[in-house]
């Protein structure tokens, strides 16, 4: 039967390709034979090899069909280790069981995968619950504010406490008012002692100049140096007086009235809850009520902690705040009032105690200006 199928396939037809060449005709001729041999022998697929040569060529040009699928893996990018390749045609053999290399790194990479989703949608849950409940307490305090500001929402007020904190507002207003004045008379100030201190160096050079007026021109040189160095130790005072004054007004009462806020926020967000709660009490006394009820009442509890919590906060942090600022007042205002006199009675002997005095200690000219060095 080989026998027939052979002669049949040497007589067979050469085909001509679209522009009638016959270049392809070796190529065609093997493959016929291919084919042919393929339908006679009828092998396995486990076994199949494909020819590469001509029918009848010599075992060098067999490629058998695993090798092809090795390729496949390898074009996708897969690394197949030779004792993967072996393992998998015993498998072959024994069992008829299909084996894929790198399998393993696949079902990782993908329970890796699955476990960064669940992550990120625990993470979106989380925030996703986050903003519902900044969205309802915005809700519920801003209608608090509202009705309190058309007068039908009940507020709780510390009638004693709202005083105190009035009158710290207004007490921190009226300091942010002298702390502005005593900048605007160190600016002042700093100007005169510079034109001094110019005047000073003109008459001095003056001085050296004019030899008819030397006598002359040399006192007034003097007495303006003297000023300039009296105008720079009061200065040292009066910058001593504006820090301090800027220390408490701008830390130490801003510190208390940032409590205040807080304490502010927690008095309208116990309201509001309060408000809700004594809604909620008013409507029908079903299941699903009751549950919102008891719901209500823990959020209305940890409320009303909070705001009991920051209200004695802001009354110990009002207290310290009054004793702290009679202290530093007093001796702040001593310390302007004594430098100030004694300058303009030409007392430099205690101008230079009262500095002394509050240890306060001037920096030598030029001490500001930066070295030779680090202008390099």
């Amino acid at each position: 039967m080989a026998d027939s199928m052979m002669s049949k396939a040497a007589t067979m037809e050469i085909p001509i390709n679209s522009n009638g060449d016959s270049r392809n005709l070796a190529e065609d001729d093997s493959l016929e034979q291919d084919l042919q041999q393929v339908m006679v022998s009828g092998p396995n697929l486990n076994e199949t090899s494909i020819v590469s040569g001509g029918y009848g060529g010599t075992t060098e040009g067999i490629i058998p069909t695993s090798s092809i699928k090795d390729l496949r893996m390898k074009s996708r990018g897969v690394s197949i280790a030779p004792s993967q390749i072996a393992a998998c045609r015993i498998a072959h053999q024994s069992e008829d069981i299909p084996c894929i290399p790198g399998s393993s790194m696949h079902h990782a990479s993908s329970n890796s995968s699955m476990t960064a989703e669940e992550s990120t949608r625990g993470v979106a849950v989380e925030k996703f619950d986050i903003m519902k409940k900044w969205g309802l307490n915005t809700y519920k305090c801003t209608k608090q504010m509202i009705s309190e500001r058309f007068g039908r929402g009940a507020r709780t007020v510390d009638l004693e406490l709202e005083a105190q904190i009035e009158v710290l507002r207004e007490t921190k207003r009226k300091y942010e008012n002298v702390l502005h004045l005593a900048r605007a008379l160190t600016n002042h100030f700093y100007s005169m002692v510079q034109t001094q201190h110019a005047l000073g160096d003109t008459f001095a050079d003056l001085s050296q100049k004019s030899p008819e007026l030397r006598d002359e021109f040399g006192y007034n040189a003097e007495t303006q140096k003297l000023l300039c160095k009296n105008g720079e130790t009061l200065l040292g005072a009066i910058n001593f007086f504006v820090s301090s004054i800027n220390t408490l007004v701008n830390k130490t009462m801003e510190d208390t009235l940032m409590t205040i806020k807080m304490y502010e926020n927690a008095r309208l967000e116990f309201d509001a809850y309060r408000a809700d709660l004594e809604e909620l009490n008013m409507g029908p006394r079903d299941a699903v009520t009751m549950a919102r009820i008891e719901a209500a009442q823990q959020q209305y509890q940890i409320h009303k902690d909070k705001y009991e919590r920051l209200r004695s906060d802001v009354t110990i942090k009002l207290k310290f705040l009054e004793e702290n600022k009679v202290k530093v007042m007093h001796k702040q205002l001593l310390l302007f009032h004594n430098a100030i006199s004694a300058y303009f009675a030409g007392n430099q002997q205690q101008l230079e105690q009262t500095l002394k005095q509050f240890n306060i200690k001037l920096k030598p000219p030029g001490a500001d200006k930066p070295s030779w060095l680090e202008e390099q």
